[in-house]
């Protein structure tokens, strides 16, 4: 193991786990799954029960497949998705800093899965074990993490995110 495949570990690592614990939490903190999904449902992921299941196991998934370096391109564009429709739903309009709840956060997850996408999960990951090597890298495997990813928010967006229409201004002096 060189030091690019420590590098690739390392980040992998980080980048999974903190996916996985953002899924666990949906699962077993808080509200649990009741809550999320009434948070989805008043975001406009409607119906959001089927949106807290689907967006906490493929946190959970895709977070352990990218820290095992398993299936890497699939599991980063997993991370697309992801983030995409998190930065759109929920920090859209709020400006790129994570302190004003914007979507910096959601920029560095997605940006560091498509970078391991391109690079390849190394020598020591189960792609390599499995595979022989890595599985799809280089432009390829940021394409599919990529491309793949912001087609799959794409539909999930366009089919289920209904948002409650916003006053207009009118309506709210005449009431």
């Amino acid at each position: 193991m060189d030091t690019i495949d420590t590098g690739l570990v390392i980040l992998r690592v980080l980048l999974g786990l903190t996916m996985a614990a953002h899924g666990y939490s949906k699962l077993f903190r808080g509200g649990r799954i009741p809550g999320t999904a009434g948070w989805f449902d008043s975001m406009g992921m409607r119906p959001g029960k089927v949106h807290a299941w689907l967006a906490a196991l493929t946190e959970v998934g895709a977070g352990i497949a990218l820290a095992l370096g398993l299936l890497t391109p699939f599991a980063a564009a997993g991370f697309v998705s992801l983030m995409f429709v998190a930065a759109w739903t929920v920090h859209r309009g709020k400006g790129f800093f994570v302190a004003a709840d914007g979507w910096e956060y959601n920029l560095i997850l997605a940006g560091g899965a498509v970078v391991v996408a391109i690079m390849g999960a190394g020598s020591a990951s189960l792609d390599h074990l499995i595979f022989g090597e890595n599985l799809r890298d280089g432009w390829v495997g940021g394409a599919i993490a990529l491309i793949g990813g912001l087609a799959a928010a794409g539909i999930l967006l366009g089919t289920c995110y209904r948002p409650a229409p916003k006053p207009s201004a009118e309506s709210v002096t005449a009431s």
